[in-house]
């Protein structure tokens, strides 16, 4: 971990340095502001793969994409990137100028494809890439999406009983002098508490959840430990695990099909996880084959990747097919999480469904018990 924060301040420093980034990144041209769709990125990136296999010169392509699109910051990109092109910028060189929409992997792929001739090629699996992420990226929210909802509703309805509902039962309990029921006395102070101190229970989770937030953003070691904590939950933390490496796999094996050198691929790979753990692990596999070594062992003792995965390295490694290898391992295992989202969420339904039904039950039982007593002294008197 402390090598892994040494290296961070060590990148930032590199970076806030001289040289062609330092000058790209105070250039005026740098100012265009807005978010660009990823969608919008993949069709751009198919349809310019389109013209370059058709023989149409990338200026023209690009000018030709350009003026299908609508006013916004997208279109001043390509405008941007049409006039380095045209003055003999390289493409991928005009591409990394703007890192919120073409990002380090986007670029050195480019970039290989114009160094072997092959860009048309390198266009096409890059939206391959893209394509395959946005599926598994939609059909994750897709399966959240009513689980959430259910969530959502069942939490209201909660709010409801506890604010509207059971203050009304308390009046009517204490009109009468009975000795209220344990349970009955829990669900009624829970009531005044949630009425009293409103602020504390919905304010207090927001507070703790935009601390999280301001930590995950600002500090790499929390960052560290709430990614290897998440790693360790139980049903979630193989799931976690599973897709970390199929994201490896996959754009791994996609920069070296891409003919990127295995130490810049893994650079990338680095960055552009996201999860320190695996980020850790990526710089140590990248400091062990700078030295010489294979993939394989290091990436067996980084407690990530398990047997197969570095079996199927070290076999595509000797047999020189590792990019074949590992897109085979990012389509196992993207298959593996499919499977266990879709039941985890077909569980996590049902499950909801039950804990609902329990509280609803105990405010019931705790409700009616006294009322039964109340029924009982009037029918007695």
């Amino acid at each position: 971990m402390a090598k892994r924060i040494q290296r961070s301040a060590r990148s930032q420093a590199a970076s806030a340095g001289s040289g062609p980034k330092a000058a790209r990144s105070s250039s005026p041209r740098r100012r265009l502001g807005g978010r660009v769709r990823r969608d919008l990125i993949t069709d751009f990136t198919i349809q310019l793969a389109t013209l370059s296999e058709a023989g149409i010169p990338i200026v023209k392509a690009l000018t030709i994409l350009e003026g299908q699109l609508r006013p916004g910051t997208f279109k001043s990109v390509l405008q941007e990137l049409t006039e380095d092109v045209s003055g003999g910028t390289p493409l991928s060189e005009g591409m990394g100028k703007h890192p919120r929409c073409f990002d380090e992997l986007y670029t050195s792929m480019v970039r290989a494809g114009e160094a072997g001739g092959v860009l048309d090629r390198i266009l096409n699996r890059l939206a391959a890439f893209r394509e395959k992420a946005a599926e598994i990226r939609a059909k994750f929210i897709g399966a959240m999406i009513y689980p959430v909802i259910i969530l959502l509703v069942a939490l209201g309805v909660v709010a409801g009983v506890v604010v509207f509902v059971i203050p009304k039962f308390k009046e009517i309990f204490d009109s009468f002098d009975i000795e209220l029921p344990q349970a009955t006395r829990i669900l009624l102070d829970g009531s005044d508490f949630a009425i009293q101190y409103w602020y504390l229970v919905f304010g207090l989770p927001v507070v703790v959840l935009l601390l999280h937030l301001f930590l995950l953003r600002r500090s790499l070691a929390y960052r560290y430990r709430m990614h290897l904590w998440a790693m360790r939950i139980p049903v979630m933390g193989p799931l976690i695990r599973r897709s970390l490496v199929a994201n490896f796999a996959r754009t791994f094996g996609t920069l070296i099909e891409a003919g990127v050198p295995h130490l810049d691929a893994l650079a990338i790979v680095r960055d552009a996880s996201g999860n320190e753990v695996l980020i850790e692990a990526v710089e140590e596999i990248r400091r062990t084959v700078r030295e010489g070594e294979g993939l394989s062992r290091p990436m067996g003792e980084s407690g990530i990747f398990d047997d197969l995965v570095t079996n199927m390295v070290d076999v595509g490694e000797e047999t020189g097919e590792l990019d074949t290898m590992l897109l085979k391992v990012a389509d196992a295992y993207e298959k593996a999480a499919d499977r266990q989202i879709d039941a985890l969420f077909k569980l996590l339904e049902p499950l909801i469904i039950v804990f609902m039904a329990g509280f609803v039950g105990f405010i019931v039982v705790a409700l009616f018990l006294p009322l039964m007593e109340i029924m009982n002294s009037i029918g007695g008197s």
